[in-house]
């Protein structure tokens, strides 16, 4: 490829960000027309868990590596937006000073030092568990399989315990199970 071809990091991320906003775009008319329920894009479960946790009081926060806005739109659409009263946070266009780690950082300096070790962080990467683990929060791995929305992906599980998470999880299938062992009633 020629030199002048390319790309700097912003360049690529853009180039990620545009496709992945494509399929964002698809999904979001479908559900517009209903050719899509919210069960069809998310985790079994994962919005009953919000709804849960929510209910007993528990606040709740999103981080995401994906650009902020684009996070708060998609939680809008798909209707939990409102159940995240610690915020919603993603990336703010800088790969390198928002990296998800830095808004795994924002998000726990926000909580405070003496409140990280009631945290439950959620998550599907490596980053989230080993960030929350090392401020003293419990971390549950979400080793989830993408395509069908529920059932194990060994590869993530792999990397999740790798990373230090508390405990790895396919989808929130059991949700009553995991409910009990976080001490929430429903």
């Amino acid at each position: 490829m020629p030199e002048d071809q390319i790309l700097d990091e912003f360049g690529y991320k853009q180039i990620y960000n545009d496709e992945l906003l494509k399929m964002v775009r698809v999904r979001e008319a479908k559900l517009t027309r209903n050719e899509l329920s919210l069960e069809d894009v998310t985790l079994k479960n994962a919005v009953k868990l919000l709804e849960a946790l929510h209910k007993v009081g528990v606040t709740l926060y999103l981080a995401s590596g994906t650009d902020e806005e684009d996070v708060k739109n998609e939680a809008r659409i798909l209707g939990y937006d409102h159940l995240f009263e610690g915020g919603i946070y993603g990336a703010v266009g800088d790969i390198n000073k928002e990296a998800k780690k830095i808004v795994l950082d924002r998000i726990l300096n926000d909580i405070g030092d003496a409140k990280t070790g009631q945290v439950v962080a959620f998550g599907d990467g490596p980053v989230e568990i080993r960030e929350t683990r090392k401020r003293g929060g419990v971390t549950i791995g979400i080793a989830s399989n993408e395509v069908k929305r529920h059932s194990l992906n060994e590869s993530k599980r792999t990397r999740l315990i790798k990373a230090g998470a508390d405990a790895v999880i396919p989808d929130f299938s059991q949700l009553p199970k995991l409910l009990q062992l976080l001490n929430i009633k429903e």
